[in-house]
């Protein structure tokens, strides 16, 4: 039977349990808009034609944060979702707390754990921010915007 929580059904985390999103590492994102709405655009003869929200904001979110020491790697925007690969490089939130994998396992140290209390300098608080911003910049067009 699936959990309840604040009396509600809700799905199992997506997130690897020990691991901590704020290490140095590669991250591949999917982030959908809410009942899969085109808000980003239209597919027109093949190709995506982007609606007046665009792109900027993730442009934004590296220059925003230079001392997580990101790197933008390849992304992609559909009408209803967005794919984006990040890097975060070492720096001085993670230096201290690198992964530890366990070769004969194939897991992580059991020392560290995922927390889910405030996230800040980690993926959470990347996303998060993000969609902050193409929440905010989307309404003043698309004033139903979700994701």
């Amino acid at each position: 039977m699936t959990e309840k929580y604040q009396n509600k059904y809700r799905i199992a985390s997506a997130r690897l349990p020990h691991w901590d999103y704020g290490w140095n590492t590669v991250y591949f994102v999917t982030i959908c808009t809410q009942e899969r709405e085109h808000y980003f655009g239209d597919i027109i003869d093949g190709r995506m034609q982007l609606s007046e929200i665009g792109d900027a904001e993730w442009l934004k979110t590296f220059e925003m944060r230079p001392d997580m020491n990101l790197m933008m790697g390849a992304y992609v925007i559909m009408p209803n979702h967005f794919h984006g690969i990040i890097v975060i490089g070492e720096n001085k939130y993670n230096v201290e707390t690198q992964c530890i994998a366990s070769v004969q396992e194939n897991s992580i140290a059991p020392a560290q754990k995922n927390r889910f209390g405030a996230q800040s300098k980690n993926l959470a608080s990347i996303i998060r921010e993000f969609k902050i911003g193409v929440t905010k910049n989307a309404r003043k067009i698309h004033a139903d915007f979700a994701w």
